[in-house]
């Protein structure tokens, strides 16, 4: 037996805020695990502080599966981004423990790596298309074989997406929410344009994402999703509001663009229709928003049995931990398809330390023992927690809309 002797949380904003779990045996191996929720970090603290880490000491660190199923049947609350968020970041904080006493990579624990290495795509994004296409020819330079391209609307103000620094996006960018203004008919013309300008300039050697970010209906996503058709898309992202599922079933009548969708999924049960009924391509479910690396392989295993495959969220919101676990599962799973990166800032990396690295347009978690990534908790109490809300959108007659 293993036994759990301590666990606590630690809060810190190096540029933005994360929650990160740290667990301790009786023999003095430490885990760490992710519990952001972005806009929401202090519920998911205090689910760990106030009803987690009192039923954990004690426990033996080694029955990952025994403690997950303890937190997820015995709260009787199931599910949701709070109760999931805070049984993944204890999840992979035991399995960082496993990996450790073993001595091994978390990936080998896995069954091993499926592949070389992970592709993973970068964001371009300007305020024009000629903006973008400038930054995605850098991305190109760099060696990335998959960009994300995200560019200002014509006559709005902002557009989602589309920041101020080129590389760093951040969008929990104030004390109370920011108020955006959005018009689908203006997006719509926009973005066609958008990719016969990046083909035209990148070739067809580099796949091609979009983040339509839950805006459209299901009929204005078929009409996009024609219109990209001459440009290969890799994939249109979170077309619609997933919470009626048949939506998508609309938009796969109107399009064969490769669909993705999942970034705030917590469980197998939101993505069970889609992936059974073939309705989507990738599923974008994370370690940190849906229970661990337990239950995000449940899902890709079922994921699997109908041919859809992985694409897991990887914005700045999920910290340097999520990240490496992240590619620990895509390193093992047979179905894996790309993974989202977006570079963290010194400040958060200094916080972070991390085996992981990047080259020719992947990453590859390293071979340091269990996640290969740890918080200097000293460097992180200079960090403190600052109050940071993800915008609201409206439209432009002042309907609240969907972010």
């Amino acid at each position: 037996m293993l036994k759990i002797a301590d666990a606590r949380v630690i809060v810190t904003c190096p540029g933005r805020n994360f929650v990160t779990l740290v667990i301790e045996t009786s023999d003095g191996v430490r885990g760490v695990g992710d519990a952001t929720l972005n806009g929401r970090e202090l519920a998911v603290a205090s689910y760990l502080n106030d009803h987690v880490i009192p039923c954990l000491i004690g426990r033996d660190a080694h029955r990952i599966e025994d403690i997950w199923q303890y937190l997820y049947r015995g709260a009787y609350w199931r599910r949701g981004p709070v109760t999931m968020s805070a049984i993944a970041a204890v999840d992979t904080a035991l399995w960082d423990i496993k990996g450790k006493v073993a001595g091994l990579p978390l990936y080998q624990l896995l069954g091993g790596a499926s592949r070389e290495n992970v592709m993973v795509y970068g964001h371009a994004n300007g305020v024009s298309i000629e903006d973008t296409i400038a930054v995605a020819a850098d991305y190109q330079a760099q060696g990335y074989k998959a960009i994300r391209l995200q560019c200002g609307v014509p006559g709005l103000p902002s557009t989602y997406g589309v920041s101020k620094d080129k590389y760093f996006y951040e969008p929990a960018d104030a004390d109370l929410p920011t108020e955006n203004v959005w018009s689908t008919s203006k997006y719509l013309r926009v973005v066609p344009e958008l990719f016969a300008a990046a083909r035209d300039t990148l070739g067809w050697d580099v796949h091609l994402l979009h983040d339509v970010h839950h805006r459209l209906t299901p009929i204005e996503a078929g009409r996009l999703g024609k219109d990209l058709e001459p440009y290969r898309p890799f994939w249109m992202e979170d077309a619609v509001v997933a919470d009626n599922q048949d939506s998508f079933r609309l938009i796969r009548q109107h399009t064969t663009t490769p669909l993705a969708v999942g970034e705030i999924f917590n469980s197998v049960w939101d993505a069970k229709q889609l992936i059974q009924e073939q309705l989507v391509d990738y599923i974008r479910a994370t370690v940190v928003h849906a229970g661990g690396i337990t239950h995000l392989r449940r899902i890709a295993s079922f994921a699997d049995m109908y041919n859809v495959r992985t694409g897991c969220h990887g914005a700045t919101d999920l910290s340097p931990v999520c990240m490496a676990a992240a590619l620990h599962f895509d390193l093992s799973v047979p179905n894996f398809g790309i993974q989202e990166y977006m570079r963290h800032t010194e400040e958060t990396d200094a916080v972070f330390p991390h085996s992981y690295s990047f080259a020719d347009g992947a990453l590859h978690p390293g071979d340091a023992p269990g996640l290969g990534v740890d918080i200097d908790e000293q460097l992180a109490a200079k960090y403190p927690y600052k109050r940071a809300y993800l915008p609201v959108n409206r439209l432009e007659d002042g309907t609240l809309f969907n972010w």
